[in-house]
């Protein structure tokens, strides 16, 4: 791992996630500083306090006061222990938390390139396992510091009692200093695949979870079970890594530490011989000598401190992706005129949509057809700037979207999606999720439009039901969808496919309430039938990224590659000719100007 932040993103961005951490629980990480230096201050004073009052037993002096010192301080250390248990636990706690919040924020706010990008099961991941074991670092450099403090104290308290001791033990110390240089580096690069294991394993399962209807279906558990579980080897390589160098780095201290631990009692009992030293000195000097070695509670501490920064790592390259910025613009009052102006959008490395140019009046309904992988989503995303294009803008009544304030923005675009998630406690709140001021009236309005009300009145407790227990069909939960936009209200509603599960009797119903006269919100729809584009003003023919056509559906019709987008079989249906002729044809452009009606790219 790269030590720059400069020449490694995500390493700069988990340095500076970790800073801002353990300033949220600053006060709390400064009282662990302090409680582990008192604690490891006592542990060194305990030592000398006992070979003072064994010297002062061997010469029958009195020594009450010593042993009462000693008791009190092991009865201090047990106290400073358990207080660093709770503040460690709290540390912890509050620091995983607050990375938790912090994190996924941030993946909402950059939307749906964060899932592009790393998966929704490592996302999950990240913001669970990686998170919890980041979240210990402000701690583990807390106890890092006294795990410190006790082997420079105790070769300082080795100096005190007598220089030869001190030099003896800094002979060794060139050794145990390679060690723990070792251990970090190899720890490291280690706990990083493992993570990445991790996070791999995890994103699998999160798609076969999704996907359990298909497996089911195609009777392939165990030939999923295994692509889940593809991993498990590197894991458990780099699982086994990880044990191999703290078990070297333990082997290695258990041949070092007690050659310097004899050496050290070895020159002390020479120094008793010439008098130098008292017996109590020597006890003190015995034990000073093992909390100078003490590379033990170092590899412990430096294995977990770089499984932190590593997992911290994985962090800071969620924090790489840029969330989406808003500007500071106002929407003005207008009808919803929606513009799209040279949008080119790439993704995976493929253009999706090259130089489209679109523009939809206030108040009229565009559909947007086209074969699969057209674009049409993509589109849809960008209209309501769910994502933004590589080149181009979209604006909205004039405004480039990139420019509008976030509650401007999302007041005035409204979404519905073929497969919408319904979040909120109740089937109330999945409906009323985003609207400003949702009241029970509101709410009910909502679902009649959709045609969800009777069924949404069936459910145990009605619209007070959680959504957890509301069984629904995909046709329902759709209904629901449309409801929550239909509520939403604003000057922009865009339903990417959000018709497609329902049956002809109630899509008929809603597109007689989406697309009925009298002035209302602009709509952009995708559409896959024929019936759908039929109800539209006008309708965009997507086509290999490049708008082919814009026009009416029936004049559209005319071209048999557009009446294959709908299937060899397909009919125009949508009303009649007589009802689709009354509608008036909106101003609505493709990439060039055509004959009058039809406009083609």
């Amino acid at each position: 791992m790269t030590s720059r932040g400069d020449d490694d993103p995500a390493a700069g961005h988990a340095r500076t996630l970790l800073r801002t951490a353990t300033r949220y629980s600053g006060s709390r990480c400064v009282a662990l500083c302090l409680v582990s230096i008192v604690a490891t201050g006592a542990g060194l004073l305990l030592p000398a306090v006992l070979g003072r009052a064994l010297d002062l037993v061997l010469a029958h002096a009195p020594a009450t006061r010593w042993v009462l010192c000693c008791a009190g301080l092991v009865l201090l250390l047990g106290l400073l222990d358990a207080a660093q248990t709770v503040l460690t636990g709290t540390v912890d706690a509050r620091t995983t938390a607050w990375l938790r919040r912090r994190l996924t924020g941030h993946v909402l706010g950059v939307g749906p390139r964060a899932a592009d990008r790393f998966g929704s099961g490592d996302l999950v991941a990240r913001l669970v396992g990686n998170a919890a074991e980041a979240g210990t670092t402000p701690a583990a450099r807390a106890a890092m510091l006294a795990a410190l403090a006790g082997p420079v104290g105790g070769m300082v308290a080795l100096a005190v009692i007598d220089w030869w001791l001190a030099a003896v033990f800094l002979a060794g110390a060139p050794a145990l200093a390679l060690l723990l240089r070792a251990v970090s580096r190899d720890t490291s690069e280690s706990a990083s695949r493992y993570q990445q294991a991790q996070g791999r394993i995890a994103a699998a399962l999160a798609e076969a979870v999704e996907g359990v209807r298909t497996v089911r279906a195609a009777g392939t558990e165990d030939r999923e079970t295994a692509r889940v579980l593809r991993p498990l080897p590197e894991l458990s390589r780099a699982g086994h890594r990880m044990w191999r160098v703290q078990g070297r780095a333990a082997g290695r201290a258990v041949a070092v530490a007690p050659l310097l631990q004899l050496a050290v009692v070895a020159v002390a009992g020479v120094l008793l011989t010439r008098e130098r030293l008292s017996v109590g000195e020597v006890l003190a000097a015995s034990r000073y000598a093992v909390l100078a070695t003490g590379v033990g509670v170092l590899v412990g501490r430096l294995a977990g401190l770089a499984r932190a920064r590593a997992a911290a790592r994985r962090l800071g390259e969620v924090g790489t992706e840029p969330a989406t910025a808003y500007g500071d613009r106002r929407l003005p009052a207008g009808p919803g005129r929606l513009e799209l102006r040279g949008v080119t959008a790439r993704r995976g490395g493929r253009t999706v949509l090259d130089g489209v140019d679109l523009d939809v009046p206030g108040g009229t309904t565009l559909a947007v057809v086209g074969r699969s992988g057209a674009g049409k989503s993509l589109l849809a995303a960008l209209a309501g700037r769910l994502t933004d294009p590589d080149a181009g803008e979209v604006l909205l009544d004039g405004v480039p979207l990139r420019e509008l304030r976030h509650d401007d923005l999302r007041g005035a675009v409204g979404y519905a999606f073929a497969r919408p998630a319904l979040l909120g406690g109740t089937v109330e709140q999945a409906i009323g999720l985003g609207v400003a001021a949702p009241s029970p009236g509101l709410i009910r309005e909502a679902a009649r439009t959709a045609r969800a009300d009777d069924f949404v009145r069936r459910l145990p407790d009605g619209y007070g039901t959680p959504v957890a227990d509301a069984p629904r069909s995909g046709g329902e939960s759709q209904r629901l969808g449309l409801a929550r936009a239909f509520a939403h209200g604003g000057r922009l509603l865009i339903l990417d496919d959000a018709l497609s599960s329902l049956d002809t009797v109630t899509e008929r119903h809603i597109t007689d309430a989406l697309f009925g006269d009298g002035p209302g919100t602009t709509r952009l729809l995708v559409a896959h039938r024929a019936a759908t584009a039929a109800c539209a003003d006008a309708v965009a023919w997507l086509d290999d990224g490049r708008v082919r056509a814009v026009g009416r559906h029936e004049e559209l019709w005319r071209l048999a590659e557009y009446r294959a987008v709908f299937g060899d079989g397909a009919d125009p249906a949508g009303p009649p000719a007589a009802d689709l002729g009354s509608r008036p044809s909106p101003d609505t452009r493709g990439t060039t100007s055509g004959r009058r009606g039809v406009t083609t790219a």
